[in-house]
């Protein structure tokens, strides 16, 4: 960590203090000066873009971080993009041969019809959305579009333990026989967010097993809460779009670990 953050932090929390009353009690810091990393990007047009803007010909874009000493995070999110949108029936080796295929099947494609002015679309992403001393976040995903009446997008997340170097899971902060009580706090949050009674039927509009809601296994460990998505066909039809579910700290409390890489946020939300 910065030495010159925590001195800043320090100068701060002194300079909001009158001479003659208490200080008043704040939260901890948490720091973001954690992993050091920098975004690559790959951006390939397909050989018949000529002079068109990349909005109107087949163009692969992706961008993602490179973490500086951290090689096993680094082939994580290398692992996830390259398997967002498979162009066969095993992921590429590399993003740059992800490029190259995806425009290879444009290429395939116009020889079938050259006459067709349809033109495919990828774009992939991979980037941080928070990182402290203990916990680093990242979303994932991207948009596809080869051909057929539209595309299809998702969002996926990372959750990366800085100091164990390993992705966090439920199983980490949560303790032992949560998932029923969990799914139970879930499933009422969702109910009230989608505008439904507690005995509405899930039959008619979503795509449950069984008709029972369930959790997925697609969340970000913000300090807000735990943050669910569901990707489009998942739980609703397309046009439906993503479902997004976010369960607070304070209605879990009794269900997290002591010490885990989230706890620091129940504490911060706390105001402890």
């Amino acid at each position: 960590m910065k030495v010159t953050s925590f001195i800043l932090l320090a100068a701060l929390g002194l300079s909001s203090c009158k001479w003659g009353e208490p200080a008043k009690q704040v939260p901890a810091a948490i720091f973001t000066d954690t992993v050091a990393y920098t975004y690559q990007a790959i951006h390939e047009r397909a050989a018949d873009c000529g002079s068109k803007p990349d909005s109107a010909c087949t163009v692969v874009d992706i961008k993602y971080p490179v973490f500086k000493g951290t090689p096993v995070l680094n082939d994580t999110v290398k692992h996830k993009l390259l398997n967002i949108f498979m162009l066969g029936e095993k992921p590429d080796t590399s993003l740059n041969s992800l490029a190259a295929n995806f425009l290879k099947s444009y290429t395939d494609a116009k020889k079938d019809d050259p006459r067709t002015e349809m033109f495919y679309t990828l774009e992939s992403y991979a980037k941080v959305i928070r990182q402290d001393s203990s916990l680093l976040a990242l979303e994932y995903g991207g948009y596809s579009y080869q051909g057929g009446a539209h595309g299809g997008s998702f969002t996926g997340f990372v959750n990366w333990n800085v100091k164990t170097d390993k992705q966090v899971t439920l199983d980490d902060i949560l303790a032992d026989g949560y998932k029923p009580q969990l799914t139970k706090i879930a499933e009422k949050i969702f109910r009230k967010d989608e505008k439904l009674t507690d005995t509405s039927s899930l039959a008619n509009d979503y795509f449950f097993k069984d008709n029972k809601f369930a959790l997925n296994e697609n969340y970000a460990i913000t300090p807000a809460g735990i943050r669910f998505v569901y990707n489009q066909y998942e739980i609703k039809p397309y046009a439906a779009g993503q479902t997004e579910l976010i369960i607070p700290y304070s209605q879990i409390k009794t269900l997290m670990r002591p010490k885990s890489a989230a706890s620091q946020y129940i504490h911060k939300n706390a105001g402890i």
